[in-house]
Protein backbone atom coordinates (compact mmCIF):
# COMPACT_ATOMS: atom_id res chain seq x y z
CA UNK A 1 0.00 0.00 0.00
CA UNK A 2 1.07 3.28 -0.56
CA UNK A 3 0.15 6.39 1.38
CA UNK A 4 -0.23 9.65 -0.71
CA UNK A 5 -0.34 12.69 0.36
CA UNK A 6 -1.57 16.25 -1.15
CA UNK A 7 1.66 18.90 -2.07
CA UNK A 8 5.47 17.83 -2.40
CA UNK A 9 5.01 15.30 0.44
CA UNK A 10 3.85 12.66 -1.35
CA UNK A 11 7.14 12.09 -2.16
CA UNK A 12 8.01 11.94 0.92
CA UNK A 13 5.43 9.99 2.75
CA UNK A 14 6.28 6.96 -0.19
CA UNK A 15 9.59 6.61 0.93
CA UNK A 16 8.48 7.08 4.99
CA UNK A 17 6.43 3.78 4.26
CA UNK A 18 9.13 2.18 3.23
CA UNK A 19 11.23 3.35 6.18
CA UNK A 20 8.30 2.24 8.06
CA UNK A 21 8.10 -1.51 7.42
CA UNK A 22 11.44 -1.43 7.79
CA UNK A 23 11.52 -0.62 10.89
CA UNK A 24 8.87 -3.31 11.89
CA UNK A 25 10.98 -5.92 9.75
CA UNK A 26 13.80 -4.91 11.85
CA UNK A 27 12.08 -4.99 15.24
CA UNK A 28 10.23 -8.57 14.07
CA UNK A 29 13.63 -9.98 13.64
CA UNK A 30 15.58 -8.67 16.70
CA UNK A 31 12.21 -9.94 18.72
CA UNK A 32 12.27 -13.09 16.92
CA UNK A 33 16.35 -13.42 18.06
CA UNK A 34 15.52 -13.24 21.46
CA UNK A 35 12.96 -15.70 21.46
CA UNK A 36 10.10 -13.04 21.71
CA UNK A 37 7.03 -12.22 20.01
CA UNK A 38 7.08 -9.41 17.92
CA UNK A 39 3.80 -8.32 18.77
CA UNK A 40 5.75 -7.92 22.68
CA UNK A 41 7.26 -4.75 20.65
CA UNK A 42 6.07 -1.51 21.40
CA UNK A 43 7.39 0.99 18.55
CA UNK A 44 7.31 4.72 19.99
CA UNK A 45 7.42 6.77 16.58
CA UNK A 46 9.56 9.91 17.66
CA UNK A 47 8.22 12.79 16.13
CA UNK A 48 10.80 15.32 16.93
CA UNK A 49 11.60 16.49 13.56
CA UNK A 50 9.04 14.76 11.79
CA UNK A 51 6.74 17.13 8.84
CA UNK A 52 3.48 17.10 10.11
CA UNK A 53 2.54 15.18 6.71
CA UNK A 54 4.65 12.47 7.69
CA UNK A 55 2.87 12.25 11.00
CA UNK A 56 -0.17 11.90 9.36
CA UNK A 57 0.62 9.30 6.76
CA UNK A 58 1.99 7.11 9.83
CA UNK A 59 -1.70 7.25 11.13
CA UNK A 60 -2.54 5.97 7.81
CA UNK A 61 -0.23 3.61 7.83
CA UNK A 62 -1.52 2.32 11.34
CA UNK A 63 0.47 3.41 13.56
CA UNK A 64 -0.85 4.69 17.24
CA UNK A 65 2.38 5.27 19.30
CA UNK A 66 4.01 8.45 18.85
CA UNK A 67 6.29 10.76 21.29
CA UNK A 68 8.07 13.83 21.51
CA UNK A 69 11.05 14.98 23.42
CA UNK A 70 9.59 18.81 24.12
CA UNK A 71 6.80 19.56 25.94
CA UNK A 72 5.74 22.69 23.44
CA UNK A 73 6.02 20.40 20.63
CA UNK A 74 3.50 17.87 22.35
CA UNK A 75 1.16 20.64 22.87
CA UNK A 76 1.44 21.59 18.70
CA UNK A 77 1.78 17.98 17.79
CA UNK A 78 -0.96 16.63 19.73
CA UNK A 79 -3.71 19.83 18.47
CA UNK A 80 -3.11 18.87 14.81
CA UNK A 81 -3.61 15.57 15.30
CA UNK A 82 -7.07 16.03 17.07
CA UNK A 83 -8.16 18.39 14.28
CA UNK A 84 -7.08 15.38 11.88
CA UNK A 85 -8.29 12.86 13.62
CA UNK A 86 -11.77 14.61 14.10
CA UNK A 87 -11.77 15.21 10.36
CA UNK A 88 -11.24 10.97 10.00
CA UNK A 89 -14.23 10.54 12.27
CA UNK A 90 -16.16 12.67 10.19
CA UNK A 91 -15.20 11.79 6.74
CA UNK A 92 -13.44 8.91 7.07
CA UNK A 93 -12.70 8.71 3.66
CA UNK A 94 -11.93 12.04 2.30
CA UNK A 95 -8.50 12.71 0.60
CA UNK A 96 -6.97 9.19 2.12
CA UNK A 97 -7.19 5.06 1.83
CA UNK A 98 -7.36 4.12 5.42
CA UNK A 99 -6.15 1.04 6.52
CA UNK A 100 -9.12 -0.62 8.78
CA UNK A 101 -11.72 1.04 10.48
CA UNK A 102 -11.37 4.47 11.95
CA UNK A 103 -9.27 4.50 15.05
CA UNK A 104 -9.10 7.50 17.42
CA UNK A 105 -6.38 6.08 19.79
CA UNK A 106 -3.27 7.64 19.46
CA UNK A 107 -0.97 7.33 22.22
CA UNK A 108 1.12 10.15 23.21
CA UNK A 109 4.32 9.64 25.37
CA UNK A 110 6.43 12.04 26.97
CA UNK A 111 10.61 10.92 26.32
CA UNK A 112 12.41 13.84 27.23
CA UNK A 113 13.93 15.88 29.90
CA UNK A 114 10.73 16.98 31.73
CA UNK A 115 10.69 20.52 33.51
CA UNK A 116 8.52 20.32 36.86
CA UNK A 117 7.01 23.64 35.91
CA UNK A 118 5.82 22.19 32.61
CA UNK A 119 4.13 19.06 33.88
CA UNK A 120 1.10 19.92 33.60
CA UNK A 121 0.40 19.56 30.39
CA UNK A 122 2.72 16.28 30.07
CA UNK A 123 0.35 14.70 32.36
CA UNK A 124 -2.93 16.29 30.42
CA UNK A 125 -1.68 14.96 26.92
CA UNK A 126 0.58 11.57 27.84
CA UNK A 127 -0.67 7.93 27.94
CA UNK A 128 2.94 7.80 28.89
CA UNK A 129 5.81 9.51 30.89
CA UNK A 130 9.39 8.20 30.09
CA UNK A 131 11.51 10.46 32.02
CA UNK A 132 10.72 10.21 35.85
CA UNK A 133 14.20 10.63 36.98
CA UNK A 134 13.50 12.12 40.93
CA UNK A 135 10.99 12.25 43.99
CA UNK A 136 10.31 16.41 43.57
CA UNK A 137 9.43 15.67 39.14
CA UNK A 138 7.33 12.53 40.93
CA UNK A 139 5.62 14.64 43.71
CA UNK A 140 4.69 17.76 41.05
CA UNK A 141 3.61 14.63 38.51
CA UNK A 142 1.32 13.14 41.86
CA UNK A 143 -0.15 16.55 42.80
CA UNK A 144 -1.42 17.23 39.47
CA UNK A 145 -2.93 14.06 38.54
CA UNK A 146 -4.62 14.51 42.09
CA UNK A 147 -8.10 14.91 40.20
CA UNK A 148 -7.78 12.41 38.14
CA UNK A 149 -9.94 9.15 37.98
CA UNK A 150 -7.22 7.09 36.96
CA UNK A 151 -3.29 7.44 37.69
CA UNK A 152 -0.59 8.88 35.54
CA UNK A 153 1.98 5.81 34.16
CA UNK A 154 5.38 7.02 34.64
CA UNK A 155 9.13 5.18 33.79
CA UNK A 156 11.66 5.82 36.25
CA UNK A 157 14.43 7.30 34.09
CA UNK A 158 17.61 5.73 34.93
CA UNK A 159 21.35 6.93 33.98
CA UNK A 160 23.05 3.39 33.38
CA UNK A 161 25.84 5.04 30.79
CA UNK A 162 27.29 6.73 33.36
CA UNK A 163 27.62 9.92 30.94
CA UNK A 164 27.36 13.08 33.24
CA UNK A 165 25.43 14.64 30.33
CA UNK A 166 22.57 12.81 30.94
CA UNK A 167 19.60 12.81 32.77
CA UNK A 168 18.23 9.73 34.78
CA UNK A 169 18.45 8.82 38.41
CA UNK A 170 21.73 6.65 39.16
CA UNK A 171 21.02 3.37 38.97
CA UNK A 172 21.76 2.58 42.89
CA UNK A 173 18.95 5.27 43.06
CA UNK A 174 16.25 3.49 41.11
CA UNK A 175 14.52 1.09 43.62
CA UNK A 176 14.06 3.63 46.07
CA UNK A 177 12.78 6.01 43.67
CA UNK A 178 10.01 3.48 42.29
CA UNK A 179 9.04 2.47 45.47
CA UNK A 180 8.63 6.10 46.91
CA UNK A 181 6.60 6.53 43.19
CA UNK A 182 4.35 3.40 44.24
CA UNK A 183 2.99 4.90 47.28
CA UNK A 184 1.85 7.44 45.56
CA UNK A 185 -1.96 7.11 44.82
CA UNK A 186 -2.57 8.67 41.86
CA UNK A 187 0.70 8.24 40.15
CA UNK A 188 1.78 4.44 38.76
CA UNK A 189 5.53 3.80 38.28
CA UNK A 190 5.58 0.73 35.13
CA UNK A 191 9.23 0.45 34.33
CA UNK A 192 12.52 2.03 33.59
CA UNK A 193 13.94 3.89 30.66
CA UNK A 194 17.62 4.61 29.62
CA UNK A 195 19.77 5.19 26.71
CA UNK A 196 23.40 4.43 25.76
CA UNK A 197 25.68 6.56 25.15
CA UNK A 198 25.44 8.34 21.35
CA UNK A 199 29.34 7.14 20.58
CA UNK A 200 29.19 4.35 22.45
CA UNK A 201 30.83 1.40 20.76
CA UNK A 202 28.17 -2.01 20.53
CA UNK A 203 30.00 -3.33 23.54
CA UNK A 204 29.47 -0.52 25.56
CA UNK A 205 25.76 -0.55 24.20
CA UNK A 206 24.96 -3.99 24.92
CA UNK A 207 26.32 -3.16 28.51
CA UNK A 208 24.49 -0.48 29.27
CA UNK A 209 20.88 -1.71 28.23
CA UNK A 210 22.40 -5.16 29.94
CA UNK A 211 22.49 -3.02 33.30
CA UNK A 212 19.64 -1.47 32.85
CA UNK A 213 17.59 -4.77 32.41
CA UNK A 214 19.29 -6.26 35.30
CA UNK A 215 17.99 -3.46 37.58
CA UNK A 216 14.75 -3.55 36.01
CA UNK A 217 14.44 -7.32 37.21
CA UNK A 218 15.56 -6.64 40.29
CA UNK A 219 12.71 -4.23 41.01
CA UNK A 220 10.23 -6.34 39.44
CA UNK A 221 10.77 -8.90 41.82
CA UNK A 222 10.20 -6.72 44.70
CA UNK A 223 6.60 -6.37 44.10
CA UNK A 224 7.12 -2.75 43.15
CA UNK A 225 3.85 -1.72 40.83
CA UNK A 226 1.61 -4.84 42.07
CA UNK A 227 2.13 -6.49 38.73
CA UNK A 228 2.00 -3.49 36.43
CA UNK A 229 5.78 -3.11 36.51
CA UNK A 230 6.57 -4.23 33.15
CA UNK A 231 7.99 -1.73 30.52
CA UNK A 232 11.78 -1.72 29.50
CA UNK A 233 11.97 1.50 27.01
CA UNK A 234 15.53 1.13 25.34
CA UNK A 235 16.76 1.50 22.25
CA UNK A 236 16.43 4.51 19.77
CA UNK A 237 16.90 4.36 15.79
CA UNK A 238 20.80 3.39 16.08
CA UNK A 239 20.55 0.87 18.80
CA UNK A 240 17.32 -0.38 19.02
CA UNK A 241 17.62 -4.18 17.88
CA UNK A 242 20.76 -4.16 20.69
CA UNK A 243 18.43 -2.84 23.15
CA UNK A 244 15.46 -5.48 22.69
CA UNK A 245 18.07 -8.28 22.25
CA UNK A 246 18.66 -6.91 26.22
CA UNK A 247 14.96 -6.91 27.08
CA UNK A 248 13.28 -3.63 25.75
CA UNK A 249 9.86 -4.03 24.93
CA UNK A 250 9.37 -0.31 24.48
CA UNK A 251 11.41 1.03 21.36
CA UNK A 252 11.63 4.81 20.46
CA UNK A 253 12.42 5.23 17.07
CA UNK A 254 12.32 8.85 15.17
CA UNK A 255 15.13 9.34 12.41
CA UNK A 256 14.96 5.59 11.14
CA UNK A 257 11.21 6.28 10.81
CA UNK A 258 10.91 9.87 9.82
CA UNK A 259 14.54 9.62 7.89
CA UNK A 260 17.11 11.81 9.18
CA UNK A 261 16.35 15.45 10.03
CA UNK A 262 17.33 18.36 7.45
CA UNK A 263 18.20 20.44 10.47
CA UNK A 264 21.00 19.95 12.07
CA UNK A 265 20.16 20.22 16.31
CA UNK A 266 22.76 19.98 18.86
CA UNK A 267 20.68 19.60 21.82
CA UNK A 268 21.68 18.01 24.83
CA UNK A 269 18.75 16.08 25.30
CA UNK A 270 18.40 12.41 23.61
CA UNK A 271 18.41 13.10 19.74
CA UNK A 272 15.66 9.49 19.15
Amino acid sequence: MTVKTSGAAGTVDQTLESRYADVKQRVAAAAKAAGRKPSDIVIVAVTKFAEADQIRALIQLGHRDFGENKVQNLITRTAMIGEFMARRRVLPHAGHHAPGPVDSSIRWHMIGHLQRNKAKKAVELCRLIHSVDSLRLAEEVQSIAAKREEPVDVLVQVNCSGEKSKFGCPPPAALHLAEQIDTMLTVRVRGLMTMAALDASPGEVRETFGRCRELFEEIKKTGVGEGKFDILSMGMSGDFEAAIAEGANMVRVGSAIFGEPKMTDQEEEEEE
